[in-house]
């Protein structure tokens, strides 16, 4: 049995977006794990950042930029959610399209932290998040 039939028992509606689909709810999944490690321990991640940020200018806006990145993830994480019921109901992509550019943008905003905080291998570990979104992205473009 190969791995799009085994797919089609269980979810009819994917036959033509597995792999977008897969690729929104790992991007979601992320997310949403990041959202409540943010939240749950939030002064264990104030002091974390404010030791990361301590020789930038970013040093003194700590709390306000933890809650601008939940913002971004949270807008990403509904985009998706939103994307993938679109795909899955009526087949449609416009709107993952468009939840994998608010994708885009989250990772974007969270590489520039972490260049300008100079955390080089952590700016290279999101490039492999956004390598994932900007091939969903192409895949949506093609369909």
């Amino acid at each position: 049995m190969s791995i799009k039939a085994l797919f089609g028992l269980f979810l009819p509606c994917m036959n033509y977006h597995m792999a977008i689909s897969l690729i929104l709810c790992y991007l979601t999944l992320s997310f949403i794990y990041s959202i409540v490690e943010k939240v749950a321990q939030w002064e264990k991640c104030k002091a974390f950042y404010k030791k990361h940020f301590k020789n930038s200018f970013l040093k003194n806006h700590v709390p306000a930029s933890i809650v601008l990145v939940i913002l971004f993830e949270l807008l990403s994480v509904g985009m998706n959610l939103t994307g993938l019921y679109s795909l899955f109901v009526t087949g449609n992509t416009n709107m993952a399209l468009w939840a994998m550019l608010a994708v885009a943008a989250t990772l974007t905003l969270l590489m520039t932290g972490q260049r300008i905080a100079q955390d080089y291998s952590g700016a290279m570990n999101i490039t492999v998040y956004f390598i994932l979104t900007v091939m969903g992205i192409f895949m949506l473009e093609i369909v």
